[in-house]
């Protein structure tokens, strides 16, 4: 099968959890005898054209139009994929089938899938709704229909969680027949010791005697980082040798900062910025707990790279964490929002080498039993082959999404309301 994917990212260019989905996916796929093309964002001298372990990667260039803000730069870079995808079918010929990437690809997704005549597959990685606790303005508003119109318009659409699965079904009304819950996964070899970058120095992040706590991912309001800085003073009257490593950027890098010294810990947090992979796998393996206070997470990839990497896991009980996350099993889980808590579980995993040794044994076991990459390309086939066939959300149960016109009403109204 020919596939086509569009993601706004892809490696090296990482904002979130979304590009390192896309290339191990991607590229277990091919290894099922798949041709797989990728269309993303290119620039910072990325050729235009490349092949990475068998994936056709199709890198656009950035346009030369200024965009007045955020959904005008996502408009340009949805014309130049579409651009690209008509280039590259008329090099290697039709696709079997589109696979786009959240609601940022959208706009070329649904051009081309009507323009083709294939059947279109849509993997909803977050919603506005969940990032933002409701909608709050016009942009959530916004962005929250082109994500209702993308689950309309695809045939099949895939979610990483039973979290997810039930948001798509309460916010946007998606017959649940059509969507299928297929989890994120991990590559072990990936998070071994010799993928740690010979650059790498631990000394640049803590000193020898201080044990490091590691928050890796967006720096945005969401991923509850607040949360782990609010809980370090408690934390430091059991454990004067702390080190809290962030590395990430986000809009809520300043705020973070301004926090850990109103709260007389900037010294004790260290807000590294962006990092390369080989850097995050070299600190994720020197880490002493590895810890996600999400308010609000549809998966957590990061999650199951930390349990690859052999480190602890401490993760809100949330979404598509509560998932991965079996508490006192593979990691441990604590309250949403509640520093108290988050101490709690941090101060066991400091606390007890032995319970350390039992999730991080139990949390190998999982990453390669449930989360490896080959079983979930496969299931991922299975759905294209579904959309291919025609086969959709349509076994009796009665749908509530109307047609497209009738469809933008009655959503605007919805919305309107949040």
């Amino acid at each position: 099968m020919r596939i086509l994917m569009l993601s706004w990212e892809y490696p090296p260019k990482i904002v979130g959890g979304l590009a390192p989905h896309v290339h191990g996916l991607a590229g277990e796929l091919v290894q099922l005898g798949h041709e797989v093309h990728v269309i993303t964002q290119g620039g910072d001298g990325l050729p235009e054209e490349d092949n990475d372990r068998g994936v056709i990667v199709h890198r656009i260039q950035s346009s030369n139009l200024w965009s007045l803000d955020f959904i005008g730069y996502i408009h340009h870079l949805n014309f130049n994929f579409v651009e690209k995808a008509l280039d590259v079918q008329q090099k290697v010929g039709s696709f079997d089938v589109i696979h786009c990437h959240d609601w940022l690809a959208a706009f070329s997704a649904r051009s081309l899938k009507h323009s083709w005549g294939k059947p279109l597959v849509a993997t909803i990685h977050a919603t506005e709704w969940g990032r933002h606790n409701g909608l709050h303005n016009d942009l959530h508003r916004y962005i929250s229909q082109i994500e209702w119109w993308l689950c309309y318009e695809a045939k099949r659409i895939v979610v990483c969680s039973q979290h997810m699965y039930g948001e798509l079904e309460r916010i946007f009304q998606i017959p649940g027949d059509k969507i299928e819950v297929i989890p994120n996964g991990v590559h072990l070899q990936d998070f071994q010791a010799d993928k740690v970058g010979p650059d790498f120095q631990r000394s640049q992040f803590a000193a020898d005697h201080e044990r490091i706590l590691f928050y890796v991912g967006r720096l945005v309001w969401e991923k509850g980082i607040q949360v782990l800085i609010q809980a370090l003073p408690e934390l430091l009257i059991h454990h004067r040798n702390l080190k809290v490593v962030i590395a990430g950027t986000g809009t809520q890098m300043n705020y973070l900062r301004h926090l850990a010294y109103r709260l007389g810990v900037g010294d004790k947090v260290l807000l590294t910025g962006y990092i390369e992979e080989s850097t995050k796998v070299g600190l994720m393996r020197n880490a002493d707990v590895a810890v996600f206070p999400s308010y609000y997470e549809p998966f957590g990839i990061v999650a199951l790279e930390a349990m690859a990497a052999g480190t602890p896991v401490v993760a809100s009980d949330t979404g598509g964490l509560s998932e991965i996350i079996n508490h006192g099993h593979n990691g441990l889980k604590a309250y949403v929002n509640q520093p108290s808590s988050l101490t709690q579980q941090i101060n066991r995993l400091l606390s007890d080498p032995g319970l350390v040794d039992y999730l991080v044994h139990n949390a190998m076991q999982d990453v390669q039993e449930v989360y490896a990459w080959s079983a979930i390309a496969a299931k991922t086939a299975t759905v294209y082959d579904l959309a291919v066939e025609g086969v959709g959300g349509g076994n009796g149960k009665k749908s509530n999404i109307h047609p497209i016109e009738e469809g933008r009403k009655k959503l605007y109204q919805f919305l309107k309301k949040a």
